[in-house]
């Protein structure tokens, strides 16, 4: 499914330049349940961006179910991002004056779907996440592991084949923490990909295959 060669990424930090990413090669089945674990700095992040799509190589190259990705267009490449790739952020970026329905709706309507399946998309996923009970409260009437719920809802709703987890349950207690845990593990068992960059031991232990990053290399990949 994901194939990285070689991939370089270089950022300048005023006149110094920060090497975040050095010759990085992954191969990731389809299926798989990765951990990416390391200290700050590591490169953790600027890898699972790569794997977004969200930022470009300086060298090396991304190859998406085969297809070559660092040449592509932009609006190819958000295309290809918005078709296969679901993203969850430890902040979780929702609109505080749309309710919880509408958040998830939002990715549907910039695609222009008719409103009756993106209704019941929306209705699907949410109690997929267990929150049709909330399906009309605002952010600010939500508590942290259901804001997640929310965003993770809001993820999948395009129904991805890939869902990328940044520092997932970062922002939360470990009840909560625990409740988005098996959300998400719940979708790789039903055959979602899913890479999640944590510093939560427990979340980094529970993946089948645990990658740590030192100095924006791959230092060990255990399976």
């Amino acid at each position: 499914m994901i194939k990285l060669i070689s991939i370089n990424k270089t950022y300048q930090i005023g006149d110094t330049p920060l090497r975040a990413l050095r010759d990085v090669s992954l191969n990731i089945d389809s299926g798989e349940y990765l951990s990416v674990m390391g200290p700050s700095g590591s490169g953790k992040s600027t890898l699972l961006n790569m794997i977004g799509l969200l930022d470009r190589p300086d060298s090396g190259s991304y190859l998406f179910d085969n297809v070559a990705t660092e040449a592509l267009k932009e609006e190819r490449r958000a295309r290809l991002r918005g078709e296969n790739i679901g993203f969850i952020f430890q902040s979780f970026h929702l609109i505080n004056r749309l309710t919880a329905f509408e958040n998830v709706e939002l990715p549907l309507i910039l695609t222009e779907q008719p409103i009756k399946s993106r209704r019941q998309a929306v209705a699907e996923v949410l109690d997929m996440v267990g929150l049709s009970a909330r399906a009309s409260h605002k952010p600010n009437q939500l508590s942290g592991g259901q804001l997640q719920r929310v965003a993770i809802a809001r993820a999948i709703v395009m129904r991805p084949r890939l869902l990328l987890a940044d520092e997932p349950t970062g922002n939360l207690d470990s009840a909560s923490g625990s409740e988005v845990i098996e959300v998400i593990e719940r979708l790789n068992r039903d055959g979602i990909t899913l890479v999640a960059v944590t510093h939560d031991q427990n979340l980094g232990d529970r993946a089948t295959r645990h990658i740590r990053m030192v100095d924006g290399q791959i230092d060990s990949d255990q399976r």
